[in-house]
């Protein structure tokens, strides 16, 4: 398998961003890395259940994009999330596209991320039709808190459903 993929990943990953492209690339570029997580995930009957976990981010297409592997519990233990993420930049909307996948899961988003103060906010829309609002706050070189949230309505308030704690790996 190794020598299948080799190619495959050669030319999907890059050493960093495009030349062309590096100061659009700030807003994630700090997420380059692996990171352990504790996850909580929030139930509809006001339960909680936790979970441990790691996340992986990397440069790819040639530097122009950001993506992500999100994993459930940590390996080697049985997933119950594998779902990647690519971060595009998109100059016309001063913005990012977020294309989230888990096949897992079945679980899919497209959103549009951006900063709002010392926060990264994406807001789009799940595969369930539901309006889903993903934040990275309390960020730091070495931490971050995530927070994902939905809602079936503009007027319905915001319903948290996960939240990852996050703190790169080997610190």
């Amino acid at each position: 398998m190794t020598t299948t993929m080799s190619p495959f990943l050669t030319a999907l990953t890059s050493d960093g961003p495009s030349a062309d492209w590096a100061k659009d690339m700030d807003l994630y570029a700090w997420l380059i890395g692996s990171w352990d997580m504790d996850t909580v995930q929030h139930l509809d009957d006001g339960a909680i259940r936790k979970s441990d976990g790691e996340c992986h981010f990397g440069w790819v297409l040639e530097g122009r994009a950001i993506q992500d592997l999100w994993i459930r519990p940590r390996r080697p233990a049985p997933s119950t999330m594998y779902g990647t993420t690519l971060r595009v930049f998109d100059p016309g909307i001063d913005g990012w596209h977020i294309l989230w996948s888990d096949p897992l899961n079945q679980n899919y988003s497209r959103q549009i991320g951006r900063a709002e103060g010392n926060d990264i906010v994406q807001i789009g829309h799940d595969s369930r039709g539901l309006q889903a609002r993903w934040r990275f706050t309390e960020i730091t070189a070495d931490s971050f808190h995530w927070i994902g949230e939905e809602r079936a309505a503009e007027s319905d308030p915001w319903r948290m459903t996960y939240e990852h704690f996050a703190r790169r790996a080997g610190s």
